[in-house]
């Protein structure tokens, strides 16, 4: 069968891809996932947030009909572990609000808009600050940790208090980094931030959902 250049080249890098990642197997012969909800496999270090694999969800309540989603990603940060006293680990990330992004174009550019006529925004507006949290105390218990730290959001500082999971650890296949998983949960009023449009008609109340992978620098 001939193929043309374009097909022979495309072919040759899917097989060069492949190659530089061939995937570990059980005993069985099917493949063995990278990470595992395993502790031992975590060492001591600082870790970078993956932007690319890290994302916060938010939730709100729509005119008491129903929640509606959106997402922050592209978060970056660092995160200070020693398995051998896990609460003394440290975690300091930011996220990039103007990043914010939801199913409707229309809301999503609603939460960026500027205020009419010099008003304030009703929500973030076109330049918003990015937001962060600095951790100032974990109390790790097995597997799970509660995180407490500071959160600044539009220009306001709050106490906020995660409740964290580890979900897994082990060496990314494709950069060969350490790479710890965690994922986490919270809820705020956004009137606490400054963030008031529309109470109670989208709600005050904020739940935050984190899936964040941190890599070993």
């Amino acid at each position: 069968m001939n193929r043309t250049p374009l097909a022979v080249a495309a072919a040759l890098a899917f097989a060069a891809g492949a190659t530089a990642f061939a995937p570990a197997l059980t005993a069985q012969g099917a493949p063995q996932l990278p990470g595992a909800q395993d502790p031992s496999r975590v060492t001591a270090g600082t870790y970078s947030a993956d932007p690319a694999h890290s994302l916060i969800g938010w939730e709100v309540n729509h005119f008491g009909f129903n929640d509606y989603y959106g997402l922050f990603g592209d978060v970056a940060g660092t995160l200070t572990i020693d398995p051998a006293n896990p609460d003394a680990a440290k975690v300091d990330v930011t996220i990039p609000v103007a990043n914010v992004t939801t199913a409707s174009k229309g809301l999503t550019e609603h939460l960026l808009r500027a205020g009419k006529d010099g008003a304030a925004p009703d929500f973030f507006g076109p330049a918003p600050a990015p937001a962060r949290f600095v951790s100032t105390a974990v109390k790790a218990d097995g597997m799970k940790a509660t995180i407490t730290g500071d959160l600044t959001l539009n220009g306001v500082t709050k106490p906020v208090t995660f409740e964290a999971e580890f979900t897994g650890a082990g060496n990314n296949p494709f950069n060969k980094k350490a790479t710890i998983g965690f994922e986490a949960e919270t809820s705020i009023k956004r009137s606490d931030f400054g963030v008031n449009y529309g109470i109670p008609f989208v709600s005050d109340e904020v739940e935050l959902d984190i899936s964040v992978a941190f890599e070993k620098q």
